[in-house]
């Protein structure tokens, strides 16, 4: 019987902070991106497959004030700037992984589902928004940025620069995870939980709407993972392990963590907000939850058995 895998790619993995984001280059990342896929497929595992959206819903929010501003369109909340981007980047997702499948001769059905996730107006995250979206701007840049918008930026922890920061509630409720769980067990790709899911509440009995907000992605995706009883939950960065003292000169790279590690780790304050620190709380939340593994690595670490952070149990 075929293990089941939620893989979250995080939104660099389609667009990388050094590229301009025109649809070469994302669908050139989402092919590299694919070829990976295949260690796991290769290895018999059912894949759900999530994904980031920082860099491109942010493009699409200055898309939207653009286009306000120079032909008087209509600006877009965020939570349909959060639709927008599952529906192109799984579109991106789903044709480039179908076009290396074709390059091996495997043939899976490849299914997006838009999907909604609920949330809790109440959060406290909406008064305390630590979230970033979109591309890095110099202080000088952000500044003014902030003072024509209201918008709050915060500087990266990794010294690219500033980006803009929104609310990011804790995800409750996935919609439709039954149907996720059947359709990838029956052998299906799907490609679901796109940035985190769109953020929704109900403003009251039988009224569900949307709400101006980004969830982790990594977060959405955890939960997700042990709501379908995934076996297996991988979190895709940019970096091949998780690192203590990252960028320093006593960095050190992890290969297997405890959960109470992982949480010591946390309040030490050795992952950045905004970085690692959300993969972490992620991978806590599914291995205490599930009682299986997550790994933490690279895309290109996929399917290798001492690639990667593994974050066990204990």
């Amino acid at each position: 019987m075929k293990k089941l895998a939620v893989v979250a790619f995080g939104g660099n993995a389609l667009l990388r902070s050094d590229q301009k984001g025109n649809i070469d280059e994302q669908e050139n990342n989402a092919y590299k991106a694919s070829e990976h896929l295949l260690k796991l497929i290769k290895r018999r595992y059912n894949i759900v497959i999530t994904h980031g959206n920082g860099p491109q819903v942010g493009n699409l929010m200055l898309s939207n004030t653009a286009g306000n501003k120079l032909y008087g369109l209509p600006e877009m909340p965020l939570d349909i700037c959060v639709a927008y981007s599952q529906g192109f980047i799984g579109y991106i997702l789903e044709q480039q992984l179908r076009n290396v499948l074709d390059s091996q001769d495997m043939s899976r059905d490849i299914i997006t589902i838009i999907t909604q996730v609920l949330v809790n107006k109440d959060d406290p995250a909406f008064k305390n928004p630590t979230k970033p979206v979109g591309p890095f701007y110099t202080k000088i840049e952000a500044e003014i940025i902030s003072q024509e918008t209201k918008a709050i930026f915060r500087e990266d922890p990794r010294g690219r620069g500033w980006r803009k920061v929104v609310a990011s509630p804790k995800p409750l409720v996935i919609n439709n995870k039954k149907s996720i769980e059947k359709i990838a067990r029956d052998g299906h790709i799907v490609i679901a939980v796109g940035g985190g899911g769109i953020p929704t509440f109900y403003a009251k009995e039988n009224k569900l709407q949307g709400i101006d907000a980004v969830i982790d992605k990594d977060l959405a995706s955890a939960l997700l993972a042990a709501q379908i009883n995934a076996d297996k939950f991988f979190i895709l960065t940019d970096v091949p392990k998780v690192c203590l003292n990252y960028n320093t000169p006593q960095e050190k790279s992890l290969e297997r963590v405890t959960i109470a590690q992982a949480k010591k780790y946390l309040e030490e304050g050795q992952f950045a907000e905004g970085s690692m620190a959300p993969k972490i709380r992620a991978a806590i939340n599914f291995v205490e939850n599930s009682g299986k593994d997550t790994i933490i690595t690279k895309s290109s670490h996929l399917g290798i058995d001492d690639g990667g952070t593994r974050i066990v149990m204990v």
